[in-house]
């Protein structure tokens, strides 16, 4: 089982590596096109709450909103609850990007899975979504347990 758990990991690296070379193709990285897809599916967020959810520092986060900022991508709105707070948007510039972005991860799936039988890859999936479960469902292993 633990190499199991190994060969999870290296897959996932390796299909990032991947994904970054062709992101860099249309001038992104992967963190931005995460965020973009991300403020695509569920826009107004804050960037505390986004940082959060992508398991990164807030001031990483930020960073790469700045770049997207400037590249008339991402606006940041004034939150009208919380004057401190920021919410995120995707400007109308996006849009072409996205679709470019979405043929780009629609290709890249196409040629690492189309080869594969597709009753295989919905098995694959359900067992992926029961280890995301298992892990969710762990508790916090404390010095005294460990």
């Amino acid at each position: 089982m633990e190499q199991l758990a190994w060969d999870i990991g290296e897959t996932a690296h390796s299909l990032r590596r991947a994904f970054d070379r062709r992101a860099g193709e249309l001038g992104i990285t992967r963190a931005q096109w995460r965020v973009l897809a991300r403020l695509d599916h569920q826009p107004g967020q804050r960037q505390v709450e986004l940082a959060d959810r992508m398991d990164i520092e807030p001031i990483t986060l930020c960073r790469i909103i700045d770049k997207l900022e400037e590249a008339k991508l991402v606006e940041r709105r004034r939150d009208p609850s919380d004057r401190r707070a920021w919410q995120l948007y995707l400007c109308e510039g996006a849009a072409p990007l996205m679709k470019r972005l979405q043929v780009l991860a629609d290709d890249f799936s196409a040629e690492i899975f189309g080869n594969l039988d597709p009753a295989e890859v919905e098995r694959t999936k359900a067992l992926l979504a029961a280890i995301r479960s298992n892990i969710s469902g762990m508790a916090p292993r404390t010095k005294a347990s460990a």
